[in-house]
């Protein structure tokens, strides 16, 4: 079998139709998910195909949908619980943050949550802060959450397949700028494991990390510093949690510089943790000190060029590979 051209939407529908044709217990609800095929058409068609049972619009009461779902995942079923936002998750924080990830531990592992939340996170065009927050680092913060984040159609498919199959709660964070992504993926069914970053480009001069739409940034970035004759690699983390720091390691052993880019805000961030990390086990192979690219530290202005400006770009990018090769 060969390959197809498909947009990130169109992946992630394969990954969940192809699981519910898997298995009978999984289902999605949310916002919009079935009459109107989904606020960014993710769930197109599937209402057709699998009826109210298994594709359930709601209210907007995110509280109480996924409190209902989490409920469902502890009874033996696998919901997948779409949110139109990742901000609006917050309405429902104490489902997440008080059952969700801590169920199974507070039962004394009777009780396992086989769920994930899925939805746009982070920034689009303009939607200001109360649609932009990046919810990676407050989630990851909690023992009981894996927290993916694909920047591509072909890993969006196979770890939302992963994600689906897990027994653990899965926050699983997309960009809406990014799901008319086209990429070619397999015609056959293939899964990506959670928890393995990928090299994206080997070279020898500076490592580059980052995750999600940031990490296509970076791809721009990186031709750039190539025509300055910076050999730079790049990592594509894939899953914030767990973290696969060896991978991290191995390449800033190498390369002896290391660049650090997330969507989400400077402080406490994920590039701070993973920060950490490399001072912790690969201090003595840095070469200078580490850098950061990330949010300003800013709720995300309106308006189209202080956005820009705020979150990663190529142009910062680029400063900051050259600053610390300095």
């Amino acid at each position: 079998m060969g390959n197809k051209l498909v947009e990130m939407r169109d992946a992630l529908r394969e990954a969940i139709d192809e699981e519910m044709t898997r298995c009978n217990e999984v289902f999605v609800m949310g916002e919009e998910v079935a009459e109107y095929n989904g606020a960014y058409k993710v769930t197109k068609g599937m209402l057709d195909k699998w009826g109210p049972k298994r594709i359930i619009d709601t209210p907007i009461a995110e509280n109480g949908f996924a409190g209902l779902c989490i409920g469902a995942a502890a009874t033996g079923l696998r919901p997948i619980v779409e949110f139109m936002s990742f901000n609006f998750s917050f309405v429902a924080a104490d489902q997440l943050i008080s059952n969700a990830c801590k169920m199974y531990y507070m039962s004394g592992n009777r009780f396992s949550i086989p769920i994930v939340f899925r939805g746009p996170n982070g920034a689009a065009a303009q939607v200001s802060c109360q649609h932009s927050h990046c919810v990676e680092a407050l989630y990851g913060n909690l023992p009981g959450f894996i927290v993916i984040a694909p920047s591509n159609p072909y890993d969006a498919k196979g770890l939302l397949k992963s994600a689906i199959r897990n027994n653990n709660p899965v926050i699983f964070l997309e960009s809406e700028l990014d799901y008319g992504m086209k990429m070619e993926i397999p015609e056959e069914e293939y899964t990506v494991p959670i928890g393995s970053a990928k090299v994206i480009k080997e070279g020898n001069q500076v490592t580059l990390i980052s995750y999600s739409r940031a990490l296509n940034n970076c791809i721009q970035a990186e031709i750039e510093l190539k025509k300055q004759n910076i050999d730079v690699e790049l990592i594509d983390l894939r899953t914030i949690k767990p973290l696969d720091i060896a991978t991290i390691i191995k390449s800033v052993k190498k390369t002896g510089h290391c660049v650090l880019v997330e969507e989400g805000h400077v402080f406490a961030g994920i590039s701070a943790e993973i920060g950490f990390q490399i001072q912790e086990h690969a201090f003595e192979y840095l070469d200078a000190p580490l850098m950061r690219v990330c949010q300003k530290e800013t709720p995300l202005p309106y308006s189209k060029p202080l956005e820009y400006e705020s979150i990663p770009n190529k142009e910062r990018i680029i400063e900051a590979v050259i600053k610390v090769l300095a």
